[in-house]
């Protein structure tokens, strides 16, 4: 472990009202932080967790999971939303709704999907080019949320030729939004290769009024502790790096204490967590009972922690037909009679266990409606095309 640096900074995080002890905000990822997971990494750590990304068309039309996601357990003390939307109109009709019902502290919005099916439509990623249409999206949710914070998330732009990143931040800036979150890829990266982190740098030296954070390649807090000190962003927003890994938010909170002083190096370290076979089946199954109490049953639950079995167990020695087995449980019962042929008592295995979560993919030529890079602007039949980008996709 690296020496934690001298304390130049108090740890928390203000986002408009909201005030967080350190500055960690775990990512919506599709199918992965709904309340269940947030409630899990909460046991460990601290932060602000944002709900799973729900399209501003789905709320808006209430459909049966759009309504279930933006559920918070009593537990969840931040309602914390992140909406993806391409229609100023339907956006702040959706945001209308959140405060009216209040349903929400705190809205974010997704501008970072990568997502072929999405940017070839002209959402995600590749909407920030068209810096009206952008503009006017948040300009609705900004005015709709009132005294909500509205934080935005985004990507560098579509490729290294067409960036947009800055201009994006400094409408968003302009229109109120009490914060923006940069994922150092551009659309075209996806997730591959290194987060450009220097782009955290320039967006911080360009916004100045609001917290700018960074996110990209944060697999330990010591990742989350260099990104602060290289970059001078306000706080570290988390997405695969916390995959099968809920305790990295003991290590983030542990680690950005002692960058305050709150507590020493020493206490620090032996916060961080390096779990033995049995600690991590243990978290699964705590994940699995969470699940089978959002969804009111455990077969949804058991389908659905299935996808998490490969990230929990990754570079520990578990055998092939075991996680087969695991990954196709069907009660919590069947689940408890496997991890029982664990041995619990074998040790954390070190940088096996460590690094990249989920599929990075590889760079590629983004998929772009036709002729979308001859203008800024977005004419008539553009905006029709782009209504069906408004998916049920997340990532950024």
């Amino acid at each position: 472990m690296s020496s934690l640096p001298t304390v130049t900074r108090t740890p928390g995080l203000t986002i408009g009202p909201i005030e967080l002890d350190v500055p960690i905000v775990l990512a919506p990822m599709a199918g992965v932080t709904n309340t269940a997971y947030r409630r899990l990494c909460r046991e460990y750590g601290t932060g602000l967790f944002v709900s799973e990304m729900i399209t501003s068309r789905a709320l808006v039309e209430r459909t049966p999971e759009s309504m279930r996601l933006i559920t918070h357990h009593p537990s969840e003390t931040i309602r914390s939303i992140q909406l993806y939307g391409v229609d100023p109109k339907t956006m702040g009709e959706a945001v209308t709704m959140l405060v009216a019902e209040n349903r929400a502290d705190h809205i974010d919005m997704n501008f970072g999907c990568p997502v072929p099916k999405v940017t070839r439509r002209g959402g995600g990623a590749a909407l920030p080019w068209k810096s009206d249409l952008f503009r006017g999206i948040v300009e609705a949710a900004v005015t709709a949320a009132g005294d909500i914070p509205v934080t935005v998330k985004m990507r560098k732009g579509i490729d290294d030729d067409h960036l947009t990143y800055l201009e994006a931040a400094r409408a968003a800036e302009g229109a109120g939004v009490a914060s923006i979150a940069l994922h150092a890829r551009t659309a075209a990266d996806f997730y591959s290769g290194h987060a450009d982190w220097s782009a955290i740098s320039a967006l911080k030296e360009t916004i100045t009024s609001i917290p700018v954070l960074g996110n990209g390649d944060i697999w330990s807090a010591d990742d989350a502790l260099r990104m602060v000190d290289e970059t001078g962003c306000d706080g570290v927003v988390v997405g695969r790096g916390c995959l099968g890994r809920p305790w990295l938010f003991a290590d983030l909170t542990a680690a950005f204490r002692a960058r305050a002083g709150e507590i020493t190096e020493a206490e620090s370290l032996a916060s961080r967590v390096q779990p033995p076979l049995g600690d991590v089946a243990r978290a699964l199954r705590r994940h699995a009972e969470l699940l089978t109490e959002f969804y009111d049953g455990e077969e949804r639950a058991c389908r659905d922690i299935r996808k998490h079995v490969a990230w929990y167990f990754k570079g520990y020695p578990v055998g092939h037909e075991l996680r087969t087995a695991l990954a196709m449980v069907t009660s919590l019962a069947e689940m408890d009679d496997l991890l029982a042929t664990l041995d619990g008592s074998l040790p954390y295995p070190g940088v096996d266990a460590e690094g990249p979560r989920g599929r990075a993919g590889r760079p590629k030529r983004p998929a772009l409606p036709n002729k979308w890079l001859e203008s800024r602007s977005l004419d008539t039949p553009g905006l029709a095309e782009l209504a069906g980008a408004e998916l049920e996709h997340s990532g950024g």
